[in-house]
């Protein structure tokens, strides 16, 4: 994007400027180092010498190597911080918006008098007005914004009329609006080329806006035009899947046009957008669900529901089963649940093809899912 360029470039040349001046200032220990005679000529034209000009030079170019490869990560804590600060002042009050400015510039109107009086000792003095700064900044948005009810009170009967009136409002516009916030919910493509997304859609139990990444999109395409005719099939499948949630059902679906050029994989794309724009992720994905745990994201794992609300059975309770195949251990059959649960049958061999009763003997609850052991009845 534009701006993206645009920032690079500016952090850039602030590196520039750091890394020359940081490395100039450092010149005259160079030089004391370095007792080359060519590096002391005077240069008439820059009014300096050799070692100041070539420290300067080097410096830029170390510093603009730095600044120029880190741009991208300071660009996105940047965006994540302006997300932030956009966030909470949505969920402040008019009132204490305008109170904390006013606070922050009485503050730092207090922090510029005290400052210059500091300004003279010596070694600390040139810093003394930026700590000035940045405690009195802070101590006057924090007053102002705490006490601004006994602020109010020392004000004419009606001017506080109104800031009581405006008080009562912004109360009623602050519940409106969390309560107007959207939540947002991504897909990534495994849980749309599963299917099981439109089925809990249409129950209703998902609220808020489905986000499709474009990204996402992408991936879908590519999959549709593989020359492998599964893959070809599942990529299919996953655009029918969208199409059906965005006409069938009463939900509000989006296309989301973010991208990131310095991010590879669209997992990785996901994550960074749910990041920024504080969204879940709903996936059936075990790997990408661990990963943006530990970055912070949540995560609605479709395959986690499936487990939960499977019925719940205890050793001692009898079923009756289909047995439908022989078992890994010799003896043993396999029977299924209508929900797709497996119940490994003790001595099932013999009962092959056949339904029987079953008594519950234990349950085993792995990452897969759920398995049942039980013996007949």
């Amino acid at each position: 994007m534009l701006l993206n360029r645009v920032l690079k470039f500016f952090i850039t040349v602030f590196a520039v400027i750091i890394g020359a001046t940081l490395l100039e200032f450092a010149s005259p220990v160079l030089a004391y180092i370095i007792s080359a005679e060519f590096l002391q000529i005077n240069l008439d034209i820059l009014d300096m010498t050799m070692m100041n000009a070539l420290s300067i030079l080097i410096g830029g170019i170390i510093g603009g190597s730095i600044g120029f490869i880190s741009s991208s990560y300071c660009i996105n804590k940047l965006r994540i911080f302006s997300i932030w600060v956009e966030r909470q002042l949505s969920k402040m009050p008019t009132h204490d918006v305008v109170a904390g400015v006013l606070g922050l510039a009485i503050g730092l109107i207090l922090a510029n008098l005290l400052g210059v009086a500091f300004s003279r000792i010596p070694l600390i003095g040139p810093y003394i007005p930026i700590i000035f700064s940045i405690v009195f900044g802070y101590l006057g948005l924090y007053i102002t914004i705490k006490k601004r009810k006994d602020i109010i009170a020392l004000l004419p009967s009606r001017i506080k009329e109104d800031a009581n009136k405006n008080d009562d409002n912004s109360s009623v516009d602050k519940i409106k609006t969390e309560l107007n916030t959207p939540s947002y919910k991504l897909l990534d493509t495994s849980v749309i080329i599963d299917g099981r997304i439109a089925d809990i859609c249409k129950t209703g139990f998902i609220e808020g806006t489905l986000l499709i990444p474009v990204f996402v999109l992408e991936e879908l395409q590519f999959i549709s035009d593989s020359s492998d005719l599964l893959k070809r099939t599942r990529g299919r499948r996953g655009l029918d899947i969208l199409k059906r949630i965005q006409t069938e059902f009463d939900m509000l679906v989006k296309i989301d046009h973010h991208d990131y050029d310095d991010v590879t994989g669209v997992d990785s794309k996901l994550i960074r957008l749910g990041q920024e724009i504080g969204a879940k992720i709903i996936t059936n994905d075990f790997n990408l669900n661990k990963v943006a745990d530990l970055q912070g994201v949540q995560v609605l794992n479709i395959n986690e529901l499936a487990n939960a609300i499977k019925p719940v059975v205890i050793p001692g309770e009898t079923m009756v089963v289909t047995v439908v195949k022989d078992g890994k251990e010799q003896g043993q059959g396999v029977a299924y649940l209508d929900d797709g649960t497996m119940i490994v049958v003790e001595g099932g061999h013999k009962h092959l093809n056949e339904t029987l009763e079953v008594v519950v003997t234990s349950v085993l609850q792995t990452a897969a899912g759920r398995m049942i052991f039980a013996k007949p009845k």
